[in-house]
């Protein structure tokens, strides 16, 4: 098996899984490339193990909610001549099971074995639990 490892990040400003989505499908407009990008100052160190099959998992409103593959990087320059990462996304958001998180600034790696497992096939048409709710399972264990 190929040594791979994750990214995490906030969303922040998103209140919901479907709000990122709207958010992202409209950047993708605005930049008309039709990608799905991230960008951020700090290029990861560890692209090669990202690109061996990571994801970004995205923190909406305290709980890892989502992962979306990370298909490759790309050089941004920004108005003001500064080098970005452009993260490159797949266009599908897969839901995870729901995990609390603190808040952090930038991304951070996320090891395999600590990332949330997405939800089941058959669960992905139910709706989400009410977050407060969610949260009070989580902290129990239940989640």
């Amino acid at each position: 098996m190929h040594k791979f490892i994750n990214l995490i990040k906030l969303s922040v400003g998103s209140e919901s899984i479907e709000t990122l989505e709207d958010w992202q499908r409209r950047r993708s407009k605005q930049i008309r490339d039709g990608k799905y990008y991230h960008v951020t100052r700090m290029w990861p160190r560890r692209e090669a193990e990202i690109m061996n099959g990571g994801s970004i998992y995205w923190v909406i409103k305290g709980e890892v909610l989502a992962r979306q593959r990370i298909l490759g990087f790309d050089e941004k320059i920004g108005d003001d001549g500064i080098r970005r990462c452009g993260i490159v996304l797949d266009h599908d958001l897969i839901r995870v099971s729901p995990v609390l998180r603190r808040p952090f600034q930038g991304w951070r790696y996320l090891d395999p074995a600590d990332a949330p497992p997405d939800l089941r096939a058959d669960r992905k048409g139910e709706a989400a639990l009410p977050t407060d709710l969610s949260r009070a399972l989580a902290e129990i264990g239940v989640l």
